[in-house]
């Protein structure tokens, strides 16, 4: 186990986490200091993959093979790049699952396929591997009680947050080839995706966006459930990202559904306020005073002292 963390390699991960995911980043800050800087280490390990899956290169599916001997060579301890180094300084000190990694790494290579959703199982399985499984590896890192119930509602609250990224990103997916919506709701809603393709927001669009809106909040109404059983501050983190996330949700369909002419964005006052009110509602309430944080650990660190 590395004795020391590699400052330079996590905060690079830090600024990786804060520039590609303001939601996610505003999260992780209320999670203690070395529980923090390993949630930023696997974000931006996850981050890298999503991005060369996104790519589009001809070289993307070479490259997505690299980062996954890089993922198992940060689990070996042999990593030899700074986001593989914050990586296995992480997994060396919380018991994130490389089979989680695996998951996400079988999700990223159906994107380079070209894989089609013919089916809604087909997008939850989808959902499944590159965002459910996120909730395996964070889990670990916060701590938690209630064993695999826990990891399900944690399953859960992925699978949401990766739907709203889907129902949020249907104009920009299909401006890059892609369109996650399942064939067959298409069919069963008389969607035609000719008219998505040239931003005409149908009524038919409308109904099944609210379909799919009503799922992603019953992913996060199971994944809720499981927040209370999160230790410490980690529940807090995860409790204001899922919160920010499914206001996502409001904005879409505040902009009438249009999610193919424009960006549904929850702006910085109503961050700030679902936050607030989302903490506010959390028992117990959290001391959100930084210095009592300091003063708390400094007194822990008093009594451990021989």
């Amino acid at each position: 186990m590395p004795s020391q963390p590699p400052t330079a390699a996590l905060n690079r991960c830090r600024e990786i986490t804060r520039l590609h995911s303001h939601t996610f980043y505003r999260g992780s800050l209320l999670y203690p200091p070395e529980q923090r800087e390993a949630v930023w280490a696997v974000y931006a390990a996850c981050r890298v993959g999503d991005d060369i899956a996104d790519s589009g290169l001809e070289t993307a599916q070479a490259q997505l093979d690299v980062w996954w001997q890089q993922v198992q060579a940060a689990y070996a301890g042999e990593a030899q790049e700074d986001i593989g180094r914050a990586l296995a300084w992480a997994v060396a000190r919380f018991a994130v699952p490389l089979s989680a990694f695996a998951e996400l790494y079988a999700g990223f290579c159906m994107d380079l396929s070209g894989y089609r959703y013919r089916t809604l199982p087909d997008l939850e399985l989808y959902c499944y591997r590159v965002a459910g499984v996120v909730g395996f590896m964070m889990a670990p890192i916060g701590g938690y009680r209630g064993g695999e119930e826990t990891l399900q509602a944690a399953l859960s609250l992925g699978k949401a947050m990766q739907l709203t990224n889907i129902l949020r990103d249907v104009g920009e997916d299909l401006r890059l080839g892609r369109l996650y919506l399942p064939a067959d709701l298409l069919t069963e809603y008389g969607v035609d995706v000719a008219a998505l393709q040239v931003g005409r927001v149908t009524p038919e669009y409308r109904k099944l966006l609210e379909h799919m809106t009503t799922l992603a909040r019953k992913w996060y109404a199971e994944g809720q459930c499981g927040i209370p059983l999160l230790e410490g501050r980690a529940k807090y983190g995860v409790a204001v990202a899922a919160r920010l996330y499914a206001g996502i949700l409001d904005e879409v369909a505040a902009n009438g559904y249009d999610n193919l002419n424009r960006r549904a964005v929850v702006r910085g006052k109503s961050k700030l306020w679902l936050t607030l009110h989302e903490l506010h509602e959390r028992q117990p309430r959290p001391d959100l005073c930084p210095l009592n944080w300091v003063t708390g650990g400094y007194t822990r660190l008093r009594s451990e002292r021989p």
